[in-house]
């Protein structure tokens, strides 16, 4: 709980005491729904979209590599691989229904419109779990299902976060928020934010009954300085300076928004003396960490897409690299995809421990 209230204690002061030290105006952060527009984009630059995708190549480079050797090479026998469960197809069924719903206008489903979402979703993880339990006849869902459901209010908590962040460079906006009231707003985002978490989760375990990923990333590259205080605390320094001047330079800066969470989640975890995602790549074992990152972009593909048509939708607006898009998201904004399924891995176990220090504070109920 230490960390938790340190975390957020960052996160939230570090961005506003910046900008009230720049002497910036921070009335517009208070604006709920968000509709303003006050953060001035930089225009695409060609040097900038070049040199940000040469970084992001280069970093994925080796991963890509591995992955594609390992795919060709001899893999474990496969288990038999059987039929979705019924319910795995009701939400697939389902699943189809909603996006046909979220890309169409019927008058009779006027009053639903702007709430595909939250449905559309569900029938996907649902519909993961059902691939999960026909490769393995077991799922996240049913073996883990306090925590699975438990994941759903957090996952709001945890994207609500990234909507304050948002705030100080306002990279995405959403369309039509206008319509709703203050507390209309907060429970209609919340009920679509409390998705994010179940669905990256319950993807990257679908990732990972692929014998691939194990014989690809298992015994890949150690790095032992990820156990280092040394380093994790340099990071922490970097982070923390750069979220406090993040709302004064918001151009510059904007990438921190997906990367300093997770660098303030694992820097307290590290500094504090306890494991974090980064224990088992510091001893070469990168499985879960390569599963999350591909999960969430695969994800991500899928809020992009979904979104596309969507009459309740967000549009983006990213400095220097907003070209070559791909529905709605400029190409290089879906590197921001892979450090956030780290996120959801770290919020994922923090969900975790709470239970088991839950369960080990009531034996009883075990």
């Amino acid at each position: 709980m230490i960390r938790l209230a340190l975390f957020i204690i960052f996160l939230f002061l570090l961005p506003l005491a910046g900008m009230i030290c720049s002497g910036k105006e921070t009335a517009y952060l208070l604006e709920f729904p968000p509709v303003t527009r006050y953060v001035r984009h930089a225009p695409f630059s060609l040097p900038v979209f070049i040199g940000m995708g040469m970084f992001v190549f280069f970093a994925v480079l080796p991963f890509g590599v591995r992955l594609f050797k390992s795919f060709f090479e001899n893999h474990s026998p496969q288990k038999p691989v059987r039929s979705l469960p019924g319910w795995g197809w009701s939400a697939v069924v389902s699943g189809l229904v909603f996006w046909i719903l979220a890309w169409t206008r019927f008058e009779w489903f006027t009053l639903f419109q702007h709430h595909t979402f939250s449905p559309l979703w569900l029938s996907y993880i649902i519909a993961v779990n059902g691939a999960v339990y026909a490769r393995r006849r077991s799922c996240f869902m049913l073996r883990e299902t306090a925590c699975f459901l438990l994941l759903f209010p957090a996952s709001a908590l945890f994207w609500w976060f990234f909507e304050y962040l948002n705030r100080f460079v306002q990279n995405w906006y959403y369309l039509d928020v206008y319509r709703f009231s203050p507390m209309e707003y907060f429970l209609f985002a919340s009920l679509s934010f409390s998705t994010v978490l179940p669905a990256v989760l319950s993807t990257a375990e679908l990732l990972l009954t692929f014998p691939v990923f194990s014989e690809a990333f298992t015994g890949f590259r150690k790095r032992p300085v990820l156990l280092s205080k040394r380093f994790w605390g340099g990071l922490l320094l970097l982070a923390g300076t750069g979220l406090f001047l993040i709302g004064p330079f918001p151009n510059l800066l904007y990438p921190l928004l997906w990367i300093s969470p997770l660098i303030l989640l694992v820097s307290f975890q590290a500094l504090s003396g306890q494991n974090h995602i980064f224990c088992a790549a510091a001893q070469g074992d990168w499985r879960l960490i390569v599963v999350s990152a591909t999960a969430a972009l695969v994800c991500g593909l899928l809020w992009e897409m979904w979104n596309y048509h969507s009459l309740a939708k967000w549009v983006y607006s990213v400095p220097y690299v907003h070209r070559f898009s791909l529905f709605e998201m400029p190409l290089l904004g879906f590197a921001g995809y892979l450090p956030f399924g780290l996120e959801c891995l770290v919020a994922g176990n923090f969900v975790r421990e709470f239970l088991r220090k839950g369960k080990q504070q009531n034996p009883n109920d075990q």
